[in-house]
């Protein structure tokens, strides 16, 4: 008997840098932001692992008209209080100058276990990314399945986002330089396969059991079921600088469940592909963003990014006017017709030379039209 419809809820996090207007560096300032937020706001505000961090995360939302004003109000607030303490937000995977061991860490707990274990490898992660949550309701066998399948579609996903060129003031030939820095820890990357929920549950299990995590919020795959909340979590993507491009890639996510699950209504399946090969694709994400070439598994053959994401959209079309969410999945033809993020980075430090007015930039692509 099929399960009805999942809720398709959307939750966005989103974590932003905090900028000092006049070195254009970080401003290790997240706890005298926070400290200003009205209680209400401060529910939905979190410090994250350096002081130069914030981390917005939205309600459910029931559709994606309601996620992208939540997620404009949230952006809006938070340039808000970063202002009355004398810094910007700024939307992006990467600063592009900062050092990392220039930023104090965050003194909470979670953080300071999370030292104690990885050292270096975590005090390096100062990148910034977009985590989606789709509610699914109480099913999880259906969560699982839906993972196992559309997992196929991150690398795409990734390439819309990408917004981390920059590292450390180098030009790093990657279009999304924070995926590889987010791979220096362990259970990340492409999820493996499971073949129902309890396989997933004796998985954790074992890593619980034999001391490896403490639970299953240490396992920070690119999109996982989550251990607390009736969601699947997209965690795959860089952060998104212009929220029209935000809501855009919200809103494919959403369309993937839905399609699934209309999918197995109709008895239709997808070819699984196994995680090495769909590793590919996110590496040629990461490094081509847009501009190069992903591998179409179903007919063993490199196509152009733009090709294969014009081929997802069409992909969920059928499902889109359900969800009302045409608007802001076809902006998705706005991202393959000027760029990404990444490319505007690249394209405005060739023209001037002058890594300050990319971050200028990126304070002012971060609000655009929600100031």
């Amino acid at each position: 008997m099929q399960s009805p419809a999942p809720p398709l809820t959307v939750g966005i996090e989103e974590e932003y840098q905090l900028i000092d207007p006049d070195t254009r560096d970080l401003a290790p300032v997240a706890s005298e932001v926070l400290s200003e937020a009205p209680l209400a706001l401060k529910q939905l505000l979190n410090p994250e692992l350096h002081q130069a961090m914030v981390e917005i995360g939205t309600p459910p939302a029931a559709n994606i008209r309601e996620a992208y004003s939540m997620l404009v109000e949230m952006r809006r607030e938070v340039a808000r209080l970063a202002e009355a303490k004398g810094v910007r937000i700024v939307a992006a995977g990467t600063h592009p100058f900062a050092l990392w061991e220039d930023v104090p860490i965050t003194q909470k707990d979670r953080y300071m276990e999370l030292l104690g274990e990885f050292q270096d490898a975590v005090r390096a992660l100062l990148i910034f990314g977009t985590h989606v949550h789709v509610g699914t309701g109480d099913d999880n066998e259906f969560r699982i399945d839906a993972i196992n399948t559309m997992r196929y579609m991150l690398p795409h996903l990734l390439a819309l986002s990408v917004s981390s060129p920059l590292w450390r003031g180098r030009v790093t030939g990657l279009k999304s330089y924070r995926s590889l820095i987010w791979r220096g820890l362990p259970r990340t990357g492409i999820p493996a396969t499971f073949s129902s929920y309890s396989d997933y549950l004796q998985f954790v299990d074992t890593l619980v059991t034999t001391g490896s995590i403490k639970d299953a919020s240490r396992i920070w795959w690119s999109m996982r079921a989550h251990h607390r909340y009736p969601t699947i979590e997209f965690r795959a993507t860089d952060l998104a600088t212009n929220p029209r491009d935000a809501i855009a890639i919200a809103a494919l996510a959403q369309a993937l469940i839905y399609k699934h699950w209309t999918m197995r209504r109709d008895n239709v399946t997808f070819r699984q592909y196994p995680a090495p090969l769909i590793e590919e694709n996110v590496w040629r994400a990461a490094r081509y963003g847009l501009d190069g070439k992903l591998i179409d598994f179903g007919e063993r053959r490199e196509k152009w990014a733009r090709d294969l994401l014009v081929e997802l959209v069409e992909f969920v079309d059928d499902v889109l006017d359900d969800l009302d969410s045409r608007w802001a999945v076809e902006h998705v033809y706005t991202i393959l017709d000027r760029g990404t993020s990444a490319d505007r980075q690249l394209a405005i430090y060739e023209e001037t030379g002058d890594l300050r007015a990319v971050v200028d930039w990126l304070i002012e692509e971060t609000l655009r039209d929600i100031g």
